[in-house]
């Protein structure tokens, strides 16, 4: 009877541990503490005890006292235990926070880490955009300088043809850019919209008076404009993995650079018509090089090697058709046209 009423106890124990290590991947090299540091990341903090970090909700959960993870500190030290075979994040080495007494925080010397490196994505917040072919054609455009000058810049005026019934009065000019292509079907998704300036609307009208606040480049005549989009999305990051399949590729990286690593900012070709969301986290595999067999025959036969796995992206701001996606982890060089898909 004591045998069974033993069992009794350790089956569910097993049970729940067997059912967590299912739903949360521990990292197996985790830390049993970590200290913040100013520059840390919950990404980076949850990648150390984690080998799926948008599973740091689940972790953090179990402990009541970080109610929101949001709210740690650099100086703070985390300590990692199991609880009844829980795996859990705790603020104090033997794991009852109820001890903790509350700390004052200087807002200003003392700030609290955020998700992701928010300064590696916010020029992409704002502009540039992608727009369609059909948003292109029906755009209203420059059509020449107040005062007739050559050359425009800031507190300088534009003529632009057909803002009769303005959404608002800030209105941004871009230029039509690099057109963003389906390495599958070779269709085009959309084009890259070059942020050129900033513009205030003075006169609705065909032709309207616009002031021009900023500029990056020279305006050209036959720029196109949009509305302005302030504060469009938020720097509030929730990963997770979409919650069906998704495979694409990456067909652009933002920057300049040719081989691809944590941080960069890559163009997916894969949208919100494929049901990506901001936040959603897709794994990114190689492609696997073909090289040349010649040990089996005389004949050369080409034999293509296996995708590898080699870093993890999130979306941050999704398009019909295109996604710009930041690199969250990368553990191999990636590269244009290299696998994305649901982890």
């Amino acid at each position: 009877m004591f045998f069974r009423a033993i069992l009794g106890i350790l089956i569910p124990l097993v049970f729940a541990a067997v059912v967590w290590a299912d739903e949360l991947k521990i990292n197996p090299n985790h830390p049993d503490q970590y200290t913040v540091v100013k520059g840390d990341t919950l990404w980076d903090i949850s990648g150390k005890f984690l080998q799926h970090p948008w599973e740091w909700p689940q972790l953090w959960h179990n402990n009541p006292q970080i109610k929101d993870p949001h709210w740690i500190y650099p100086g703070d030290t985390l300590y990692f235990s199991y609880v009844n075979g829980v795996p859990r994040l705790s603020l104090s080495p033997d794991g009852n926070d109820e001890k903790l007494l509350p700390r004052v925080r200087e807002s200003e010397l003392d700030q609290a880490i955020k998700m992701i490196p928010s300064d590696a994505i916010v020029q992409f917040l704002n502009s540039p955009k992608v727009v369609t072919a059909e948003e292109l054609q029906h755009a209203p455009y420059v059509i020449g300088f107040v005062g007739e000058h050559l050359i425009v810049g800031a507190g300088d005026g534009v003529y632009v043809r057909a803002i009769e019934n303005p959404p608002g009065l800030g209105y941004t000019i871009y230029r039509q850019g690099k057109a963003y292509v389906s390495p599958v079907t070779k269709e085009i998704l959309g084009y890259e919209a070059q942020y050129i300036a900033d513009t205030t609307l003075q006169e609705p009208g065909d032709p309207a008076t616009l002031l021009i606040n900023k500029s990056d480049m020279e305006i050209q005549r036959g720029d196109r404009l949009m509305p302005t989009s302030e504060g469009e999305l938020a720097l509030n990051y929730f990963p997770r993995p979409p919650n069906h399949q998704v495979v694409g590729s990456i067909i652009q990286v933002k920057g300049g650079v040719s081989q691809i690593g944590q941080h960069d900012v890559v163009v997916i070709d894969k949208g919100t018509a494929d049901g990506l969301e901001v936040g959603h986290t897709l794994d990114v595999y190689r492609r696997g090089h073909v090289v040349v067999d010649r040990y089996q025959s005389q004949e050369a036969v080409a034999v293509k090697m296996p995708d590898e796995l080699a870093g993890v992206l999130m979306v941050f701001r999704p398009f019909e058709r295109v996604s710009y996606a930041l690199v969250m982890q990368a553990t191999a060089a990636m590269h244009t046209l290299d696998r994305v898909q649901t982890p």
